[in-house]
């Protein structure tokens, strides 16, 4: 088990203004939560840990995940996963196939196909491999999404809200869904989020900014 994520001297400024300055340690497994008002960073510090500041914005700071600094890491090298509002799953392909996308490469044909049907049949949609993603409800893509991340074998995983677009009881079965995952696989998360229901499913820290 590694350190976690460690966040050192963060500070987010756009046009002058300093939006935020952060020291946070999230330890394997646990959640932190970053509450506060639109406009005060919260989505561009989880753009920052991604290393993908948008270019308005000047970052400062680093990032520690599992002993690795992350400075002048692209995205593609950090292993951080990330959930949106919306599922983003492709178009272009089927259920299986968005999973499969979310495998590491290697392997063979026949043992990755078996990796999605467990895959499936661990969210409760076994069977579905074939289907198109726009036939799904939106806690099945958004289980889809989830599922996708953690195939990844990300070593953070990071929420922008990711909760707020499902209906209450869909809601509570995610964050349920997302969480006892997170805490299996021992990998900190960082949620961003506007509703204080969201921090309390997560416990851990919460963080106002």
């Amino acid at each position: 088990m590694g350190d976690g994520l460690r966040i050192e001297g963060a500070t987010l400024a756009q046009g002058g203004r300093r939006l935020l300055s952060l020291d946070a340690h999230v330890a394997p497994g646990d959640v932190l939560t970053l509450m506060g008002p639109s406009g005060s960073g919260k989505s561009t510090l989880l753009s920052w840990l991604m290393g993908d500041v948008p270019t308005a914005f000047r970052a400062e700071g680093r990032a520690i995940l599992d002993g690795r600094d992350l400075t002048g890491l692209p995205p593609e090298a950090r292993r951080i996963g990330i959930l949106y509002q919306d599922p983003l799953l492709f178009p272009h392909l089927d259920v299986a196939a968005n999973l499969a996308f979310g495998l590491p490469h290697g392997g063979t044909r026949t043992g990755r196909r078996a990796q999605v049907a467990a895959a499936l049949e661990e969210i409760g949609l076994a069977g579905f491999g074939p289907r198109d993603p726009a036939t799904l409800s939106g806690g099945q893509a958004a289980r889809v999404a989830l599922m996708r991340v953690l195939l990844s074998g990300p070593r953070a995983l990071l929420l922008d809200e990711p909760f707020s677009k499902l209906d209450a009881g869909l809601r509570d079965r995610m964050r349920r869904l997302v969480f006892d995952r997170a805490r299996a696989a021992a990998i900190p998360v960082v949620l961003v989020t506007h509703d204080e229901a969201d921090a309390v499913a997560a416990g851990g820290r919460v963080t106002w900014l």
